[in-house]
């Protein structure tokens, strides 16, 4: 499903050149659930950013079902992340003064889907991630945990087949990190493809996950 071919990019500063990602081959099948290790600084938000289409290589390919997204453009690039990627993320970016329902309605509205079709996405998101008995609450009263079951939610709300991962657990304490790793279970049985990045030593042994690869200084350990 996901084919990464001679990935590089490269950052450029007044100290001269940052190699982020190193010739990165690699292939991930459809749903697989795919673990990304690495220190604060091996590549790996970037590489997440790139198969995400939210950010450009230097150099390299990145094909999705033989689609090649690093050639997309900016509108087609958005029109990608709509339909095909749930991006989760350790930070919330969701509207305080707004309700949950009214988070997860906000990607969906845009879309030609009938008021049942789009409570219909709404609840099975809520219901995925756990949060549904705070549909109602405004986002600025919901603790640490339960924002983060919520940008779960609004990740998924479109029903994408590529779910993104970034240090999703980095700010839970561990009984909401076990509850993700429920959620993630649910998601794997839905027929999600999930790439996850982490340093969360909670993630090892993890029997539902398929296979970890390491990444070193912009390298495939």
């Amino acid at each position: 499903m996901i084919e990464i071919k001679n990935l590089s990019k490269r950052f450029k500063s007044e100290r001269g050149t940052f190699h982020a990602l190193k010739n990165i081959n690699l292939k991930i099948k459809q749903n697989e659930l795919l673990v990304i290790q690495g220190e604060s600084g091996s590549g790996k938000s970037t590489l997440l950013n790139i198969i995400a289409s939210i950010m450009k290589p230097t150099s390299g390919e990145v094909l999705i079902d033989g689609e090649n997204i690093v050639s997309f453009s900016d509108i087609h690039a958005s029109e990608y992340r709509k339909k095909r990627v749930g991006f989760i993320t350790q930070s919330f970016h969701l509207f305080d003064e707004l309700t949950l329902h009214d988070n997860l309605l906000a990607p969906l509205v845009i879309r030609d889907l009938t008021r049942e079709e789009i409570e219909e996405h709404i609840q099975k998101a809520l219901t995925t991630a756990n949060i549904s008995h705070k549909a109602t609450q405004r986002v600025k009263s919901l603790s640490g945990g339960e924002k983060q079951r919520s940008i779960i939610a609004r990740a998924i709300v479109n029903n994408p087949d590529i779910i993104i991962c970034d240090e999703p657990t980095a700010n839970l304490d561990h009984k909401n990190a076990l509850l993700f790793l429920e959620t993630l279970k649910l998601l794997k049985a839905d027929g999600k493809t999930i790439i996850l990045s982490t340093h969360d030593s909670l993630f090892k042994h993890q029997e539902f996950i398929d296979r970890v690869i390491s990444l070193e200084e912009g390298s495939i350990g």
